[in-house]
């Protein structure tokens, strides 16, 4: 018998990655204009925002079925493992309830849990619960501790621009418009697996200082545990740009940043430009 992990597309891991860690991916559906995409499998990250720039109207997602977690939950049975299901906040996505709804008649087999994080700070959870897999924990000992510490991880994002908040009703056109003309950029963090908006800074230079202000009034970060920075689009000068503002936080500390690009799920509420990091609080 052996543990794997069942995931989905929000959290920004790539399917090979997965398909190579005994993972199961599971791609979330993003339609832009009248076609239908499987994240990271129909379309790459770099695809969609080609199509993002071309497209006037905003792509929507769709959340994954109980179905399509059932078809899952049964292979795993049939193949006698047990699996741990890690998936997008509840408060973002309806995935979460169709997951666990789905979990009632594998309690067998199956553990689920909802990670309250979307993107990289879903991604360092799955990431933590592989390092307790090599370890020899088994699937309930996985899932009963990625419950203890998924409240430790921190999300911040800051958004390059306002219109995509505005397409999709987020953030008023006048707000949106206003925003543009005075350069925003809004900073955002999960709190109880949900977007809140934590300051707004007026360019790149003060958003990157809001960032790292958060990370202190936050504890600093666990450098024992995983960590991530992301960027949207198909440009990093904005990631690179905001590291080296705080090089200070990382240097001595992290020989390496791992970085991930952020896909359709979130990246259609995004759009491009948008930066994050990812990590556990101490």
């Amino acid at each position: 018998m052996s543990v794997k992990f069942i995931i989905d597309s929000a959290s920004d891991i790539l399917r090979d990655y997965a398909e190579r860690n005994d993972m199961i991916f599971m791609p979330m559906t993003t339609r832009i204009g009248e076609q239908d995409y499987l994240d990271g499998v129909d379309i790459s990250h770099e695809e969609f925002y080609k199509k993002l720039s071309e497209t006037k109207s905003l792509p929507k997602t769709s959340q994954l079925s109980r179905f399509a977690f059932e078809e899952v939950y049964e292979k795993v049975r049939q193949s006698g493992d047990e699996a741990v299901v890690i998936t997008i906040s509840g408060g973002l996505s309806g995935t979460a309830g169709e997951a666990a709804a789905a979990a009632e008649s594998y309690r067998d087999c199956i553990w689920t849990v909802d990670s309250n994080n979307v993107t990289i700070g879903e991604h360092i959870l799955i990431k933590y619960a592989e390092r307790l897999r090599s370890e020899g924990l088994g699937a309930a000992q996985i899932a009963a501790r990625l419950e203890e510490v998924k409240s430790k991880v921190c999300l911040i994002a800051m958004f390059d621009t306002l219109e995509y908040l505005v397409k999709g009703g987020r953030v008023s056109k006048t707000a949106g418009f206003a925003g543009g003309l005075l350069g925003i950029k809004p900073v955002f963090s999960i709190k109880d697996g949900q977007l809140s908006l934590l300051g707004k800074a007026r360019g790149s230079k003060q958003s990157n200082n809001l960032l790292n202000k958060y990370i202190e009034q936050t504890g600093g970060i666990d450098f024992s545990m995983p960590y991530m920075a992301a960027y949207s689009g198909i440009d990093r000068s904005l990631l690179d740009a905001y590291i080296q503002d705080s090089r200070h936080i990382w240097e001595g500390r992290a020989d390496d940043i791992p970085v991930s690009t952020i896909g359709s799920t979130i990246g259609t509420h995004a759009g491009p430009g948008a930066i994050a990091v990812a990590y556990f609080c101490k």
